[in-house]
């Protein structure tokens, strides 16, 4: 089984080798680069494009919690973990989406029992917890300005907005991808409430399409849709509304 893509950051040289020596220990992963500052880091990442990235808070250029937001804006889904010794920013990754949060001087069974679990889930399906999607689909349509000119789509043929490389992508149920001119709020608000779901600031998903959601971080799930090999995130709190909608 190919290895996990991880990339570490940290601007204390020490700590990087304590990094470094955690992924060897993990097995499962494969050490994509390293970088001593945020936007080393951000060079890095676009290069590397690891699914992993285990970092400092607080790094010269640009800070950890910066570098995530770039990092979320290109692919949501890569799993973040923070390193630090300052626990006050413990809410800003929240707002992140971090997978974990380890305050240093951490043990080195705690990490290593974080890098276990993001190895498993990334690398097995989980089991699902089923949720029974809505039986009747809305009919409607929408006009989307993208790259090619404008389309016409159905609204039951969109299976979820997301953003992928710093743009907004509408994908359908074939397959098929728009990267269109709205942005993820302006869809928010065109497409109708009863049939779309803002799951995470970076997906909207169809609510007929849901198949089933699962754990994915400490406060993050994943929502598999039907037929689509493509998966959505949906925070903790989004998930108890959603939980609130189907009864």
């Amino acid at each position: 089984m190919k290895p996990i893509d991880i990339v570490i950051a940290d601007d204390d040289p020490g700590m990087l080798l304590v990094m470094r020596k955690l992924v060897e220990k993990a097995g499962g992963y494969q050490l994509a680069g390293e970088a001593s500052d945020g936007e080393a880091l951000l060079r890095l990442y676009d290069e590397a494009r690891p699914e992993v990235v285990l970092m400092d808070v607080e790094m010269p250029g640009r800070t950890g919690i910066e570098c995530a937001r770039a990092i979320q804006d290109r692919d949501p889904r890569t799993v973040l973990v923070f390193a630090t010794a300052h626990e006050e920013y413990m809410k800003s990754a929240f707002e992140v989406y971090a997978f974990d949060y380890l305050v240093k001087p951490f043990r080195v069974e705690r990490a290593l029992e974080t890098l276990s679990r993001i190895r498993d889930r990334l690398r097995s399906e989980p089991e699902r917890a089923a949720l029974t999607p809505p039986a009747a689909s809305v009919p409607g349509r929408i006009m989307l300005k993208h790259r090619d000119g404008v389309s016409f789509l159905d609204l039951e043929d969109i299976a979820m907005v997301m953003r992928e490389n710093r743009a907004t992508v509408v994908l359908m149920r074939d397959g098929t991808r728009y990267t269109v001119s709205d942005g993820m709020a302006e869809l928010d608000e065109r497409l109708p409430d009863h049939m779309f779901f803002r799951t995470h600031k970076s997906y909207i998903v169809n609510l007929n399409l849901i198949e089933s959601i699962a754990p994915y971080g400490r406060w993050t799930y994943v929502v598999k849709l039907k037929g689509l090999k493509d998966d959505a995130l949906i925070t903790h709190e989004r998930f108890e509304a959603l939980q609130g909608m189907f009864g």
